[in-house]
This record gives C-alpha cells, sequence and structure tokens, in this order.
C-alpha cells in the first residue's frame, strides 16, 4: 500500500477500525440516555452510568499503559475487540442498575463525542510504528478526520430506532436493543482486522517500566494537556448552545446548522495540520493555531450581534482542532518506541479526567449572571496552555528533526 510515503502497509487497517468505532460511539453517545431512560431508570442513574464509563475507560488506559510493555499491542487490541464484543450483548441484555454499572466500568461505552477508550493508546502507538517523521503527522491527521466523520455518521444513525418502531411492529426499546448488538458485532469485526495487523518484533530490549528515559516529557505534557482539556470543558457543545441561545435567543435547529458547519470546519483543518507542521513545525503548529482561535471565542463573549458571534466562532473551529493530530504525532515522537503505549496513555487519561470536571465550573459560572464568563475563562486558560507549552518545550526536538 503506497497511499503516502513513509506509511506502513497497517494503517490502512487501523483507520478502517477508527471509522467502524467511530459510528458506533457516534449512535452510542446519543442513545445511550434514551435507552436508560426506556428502561424505566431516572436521570440520576444515566448521569451515573455515563460517568462511570467515563472512569473506567480512563482506569482501563491506564492499564494498557502499564501492560503495553508486557504485551504485543496487536494483541492488546484484539483483546479490546472482544471486550467491545461482550459489551455490546450485556447492554443488550441486561436491565438492572448494578449489573449495567459494572459492565459499563469494565466495558468500552464510549458516552462523549471524542474517543477516551482503551483503543485510543493502543491504535496510537501502532499508528506511530507505521509512519516516521512528517507522514506520521499526516496519518495522525487522518486517523482524526476518519473518527471525527465517522462519529457524525453514527450520530445520525441513532435516529434508526425510531424509524424502525414507526415501520413495524418492533418496538422502539427492542431496536434499541438492535443498536447495541451491531456494536456488538462491531466489536467482532475488529478482531479480525486487528488479526491481520503484522507482530512487531523489536531488535531493542523492551523497557524495564513503562516509563523510562521520557517519563519527565511525559509528565509535564500530561499536566499540560489536562490544563487545555478542563479549559475545553469549560465549553461543551451543549453549554456553548446554551450560551447562544440565553445571548441571542437561537432556535434549536439554527443552533444545529452552525454546530454542523463548524463541525466541517474543525474536521477539514485538521487536514491542513499536516503541510503546515512540515513548514513551522509540530510545536508551533499546535500553539501558533491555538492561539488565535482562542482569540476569537473571547471576542466572541463580546461581540455584540449574532451574526458576527458566529462568524468568530467558526473561524475558532477552523483553527482549534489543528492541533489534535500534530498533539498526538508529538507525543509519539519525543518519546522511545517502546514508551509509545504508556505515553499515549498517561496523556488521555488527564485530559479526560480534567475535562469531566470543567462542566460543572461553567455552570456556576452563568449563574454568575455574566453569559460571557465561560467563554472568556476557556480562551484565557487556552492562551496561558499554548504559552506554556511552548515555554517548557521549545527545545526538545521531535524524532522528525522539527519543533
Amino acid at each position: 500500500m503506497n497511499w503516502h510515503s513513509g506509511v506502513g502497509h497497517d494503517a490502512l487497517i487501523l483507520l478502517v477500525a477508527r471509522g467502524l468505532r467511530g459510528i458506533c460511539d457516534g449512535f452510542i453517545a446519543v442513545l445511550l440516555p434514551g435507552y436508560l431512560l426506556a428502561l424505566r431508570f431516572g436521570q440520576l442513574a444515566v448521569g451515573l452510568i455515563s460517568t462511570t464509563t467515563l472512569f473506567g475507560s480512563a482506569f482501563a488506559t491506564i492499564l494498557v499503559g502499564l501492560a503495553g510493555i508486557r504485551f504485543a499491542s496487536r494483541s492488546l487490541l484484539r483483546f479490546a475487540a472482544a471486550l467491545m464484543m461482550a459489551t455490546g450483548l450485556a447492554f443488550a441484555g441486561l436491565s438492572s442498575m448494578w449489573p449495567l454499572l459494572i459492565v459499563a466500568f469494565v466495558g468500552t461505552l464510549n458516552p462523549s463525542s471524542g474517543d477516551v477508550s482503551l483503543f485510543l493508546p493502543l491504535e496510537h502507538a501502532k499508528l506511530a510504528e507505521s509512519a516516521t517523521g512528517d507522514a506520521r503527522t499526516a496519518l495522525f491527521a487522518r486517523y482524526s478526520l476518519v473518527g471525527a466523520l465517522s462519529a457524525a455518521l453514527g450520530a445520525l444513525a441513532a435516529g434508526l430506532p425510531d424509524w424502525i418502531a414507526a415501520h413495524s411492529a418492533v418496538s422502539s426499546l427492542t431496536a434499541m436493543r438492535g443498536m447495541f448488538i451491531v456494536y456488538s458485532t462491531t466489536g467482532i469485526i475488529l478482531w479480525f482486522f486487528y488479526r491481520r495487523l503484522p507482530a512487531r518484533h523489536s531488535t531493542t530490549e523492551a523497557p524495564r517500566a513503562p516509563l523510562g528515559p521520557s517519563r519527565g516529557i511525559v509528565i509535564r505534557l500530561a499536566l499540560l494537556f489536562s490544563v487545555d482539556a478542563f479549559a475545553g470543558g469549560l465549553l461543551v457543545n451543549s453549554l456553548l448552545t446554551l450560551w447562544l441561545i440565553q445571548r441571542f435567543d437561537l432556535s434549536l435547529g439554527a443552533a444545529g446548522q452552525f454546530f454542523f458547519w463548524a463541525g466541517l470546519l474543525s474536521a477539514g483543518s485538521q487536514l491542513a495540520a499536516p503541510p503546515l507542521s512540515r513548514r513551522i513545525g509540530l510545536l508551533n503548529t499546535m500553539v501558533f493555531t491555538h492561539i488565535p482561535s482562542s482569540v476569537c471565542l473571547i471576542a466572541a463573549a463580546f461581540s455584540p450581534s449574532l451574526g458576527l458571534t458566529l462568524a468568530l466562532l467558526l473561524v475558532r473551529s477552523a483553527l482549534s482542532q489543528m492541533d489534535v493530530p500534530t498533539r498526538s504525532a508529538y507525543v509519539m515522537s519525543v518519546v522511545t518506541p517502546g514508551e509509545r503505549p504508556a505515553a499515549a496513555s498517561f496523556t488521555a487519561v488527564p485530559r479526560s479526567l480534567a475535562a469531566a470536571l470543567a462542566p460543572t465550573l461553567s455552570g456556576a459560572l452563568l449563574g454568575l449572571g455574566w453569559l460571557g464568563a465561560p467563554l472568556v475563562a476557556c480562551g484565557a486558560l487556552k492562551i496561558a496552555y499554548d504559552l506554556s507549552l511552548l515555554a517548557a518545550f521549545r527545545h526538545v526536538k521531535p524524532d522528525g528533526g522539527s519543533s
């Protein structure tokens, strides 16, 4: 497969697998609350199960980082696929609270819009093996783009149970159970995909600990990435929608159209990241596209008109996600090959936990009476993160030779 110079044959397998997972994550994130309500659980139970899945994913990701030096990543990916199959079957068949909580913690469900599962560090490590230099950044950009577009497609598929219930004798609850069977079947398909990944036989001695010479770099990156994730959690899409409705009386339909175009711009911007990083470096791409997007966000908080506000937010969307593939490529390029699974895990988990804490604070800021507070706080924290990242790592060179 010579679809990109410097990219290995197994990259296509990983991209297809990411697309299949993205579709499943897309419809599960939308269906899960409705499914639990249909099982006659209350709103508190819905939130509890969703939170449990996030903490379970974080715990599993930590274990992957610790086990990455003892087991082949291909074997761990096949284990994750088998766990995905079991998770889908369990949610399709169980109706009691405690069993569902246990499955939510140990399983692979993802109730968020991003990828927070144990698949992420494993696939990142395999992707890093599949490419070198600038080709690695381009590969991570494709990986992020496939994930974003497939999740959007999966969200549309969440409407299938209602359509099936309206056009057949099948109840909506039964149709939703069927979607979990689809989720489980996808796990089986992924198992066979991962089986085709080549085994890596390293000629270098495996590190005795998950993180060795790069421990300090990974810890600093994890702390900084947590600040960025916390800032992003202050303005998740639901809170931004609420702000637009309260500030400009925007309708839900119009808000949906805005987020559709914002999503397309964000996804497309990830394709622009590789050529830009080749010109100015990975770190500079992360920082100098992020700062203008944060400035646009702060300006939107003070914008007097809806049109100008939406324009500023769309510009922000076109810039704010360029750091996603470059960040992944940068982490994989500043650690040794044996540390990559652990590095991917230990930089992903704090991001997930920090992002989960922020929305509550954002709601409190809205309650202070100044509706633009979350936007300003988010933008200011992200600028502080960018400047700190640049100061801390401007002399750390990735293996491609450019920072």
